[in-house]
This record gives structure tokens, sequence and C-alpha cells, in this order.
């Protein structure tokens, strides 16, 4: 079977699913979007891997996991979503140490926080993407406001036959008022009382602007 790499696209946060975010995979040489419903813990953990601005004054579990690897010499070749079934993801962690490859069962959120860290390759099976692929559709005046932002709003995500509503939170809304000193201020808050979430949402306001 033939693998077919990805690369992130973007996060988005749900409003009708309380607590649950999409993170958005967008196939390398092509257009199709791949998208997966994760956790909050999840989606900040990436969001910080993403955005180097965002550094938590302790470090995260993923983070911990890296320094552990590191001190063992362990590295992340490669992430490989590779199974489906009944809606979820099944992700393989492929790992080396001393030149002996190991192959790792992970959740694919947890693995693609660890490859982000790792700067390795996100991989998955050609049937996979043409079985959940998709082509994501945007409001007209959505595409003129966002037309060179890599951030993600998407109206609908169809899963299994049911369509999933992605929306910003509406705390972005009063974000939007800010100047950028008072947002890169509030971010800095947000991180030092280990907010995440809120840091996350300041981040994507911030990348907005830029």
């Amino acid at each position: 079977m033939s693998l077919v790499r990805l690369k992130i696209k973007g996060i988005s946060y749900s409003q009708t699913q309380n607590g649950a975010y999409a993170l958005i995979l967008n196939e390398v040489e092509g257009d199709r979007k791949l998208p997966i419903v994760i956790g909050a813990f999840e989606a900040q953990s990436i969001a910080i891997a993403l955005e180097k601005e965002i550094k938590p004054p302790r470090p995260l579990t993923h983070d911990l996991f890296k320094n552990f690897a590191d001190r063992f010499q362990i590295v992340i070749k490669q992430v490989i979503i590779h199974k489906l079934v009944d809606g979820v993801f099944y992700s393989s962690i492929i790992c080396e140490r001393d030149k002996v490859e190991e192959i790792i069962d992970a959740r694919t959120s947890d693995a693609i926080a660890l490859a982000l860290r790792f700067e390795a390759p996100i991989f998955t099976y050609k049937t996979i993407l043409d079985k959940a692929g998709i082509f994501l559709k945007f409001s007209s005046k959505e595409n003129e406001e966002n037309e060179d932002d890599d951030s993600i709003v998407v109206d609908e995500i169809l899963q299994e036959g049911e369509a999933v509503e992605i929306e910003s939170g509406s705390e972005t809304h009063g974000f939007r008022e800010m100047s950028l000193e008072e947002l890169h201020n509030e971010l800095k808050k947000a991180v030092a009382n280990e907010d995440y979430e809120k840091a996350a949402k300041l981040r994507d306001e911030i990348s907005k602007r830029k």
C-alpha cells in the first residue's frame, strides 16, 4: 500500500461538541484534508508545538516524553496513521535507538504531538485518505477574510454520515478588539497561568494579523 505524506493545516474549535477540537491534516501533494477529532489537552499540546512563542514554564507530558527520549537517544523517525475503524484512527510511531527500529502503537493525537517535537514526518495510507479525506468548504466571506491565512474555520466536517460544526470559540471575538501588544501581554499571562487553551486561541488571533 502506498503512503501519502501529510502536513498539519490547523486546529479548529467546536462549539457544538464541548471540549472537542478538529485537527486538520492536509496531503502534501494534493487538496484533500483529513479531519481528526481530538481532545482539548492534545489540541493544546499540538498548538504549543506549532507556535514557538508559547513556552510552558514546566514541561507538558509530550515535552517530558521528548526529554526522556533525548536522554536515552531514542529518535522518532516517522508517524503512520495506519488504520481507521468505526471513525477511530490508529497510529504507529516508528522509533530508532542504536540502529534498532521499533514500532509503538499510539493514539493519533499523541503520535502527532510527538512527531512535531521530533520534526518527524506524518504519513497515512492512500486507502485511508480515499475513505476519510474530504475537501473543506468555505463561505465566500470567509475566503475573502482568510485568503492568505493558515488558520482554518470549518463550517462542516462530514464523518460517518454526521455533520460536525467547527467554529472559533466565542472568547476569540473579544480578542479581535485587542491590539497586538495587548494580545502578546495576554498570551504571556495565559502561559504563566498554564491556561494553554486560552493561549492557543490568543496565538491564533496573533497569527491572523501577521
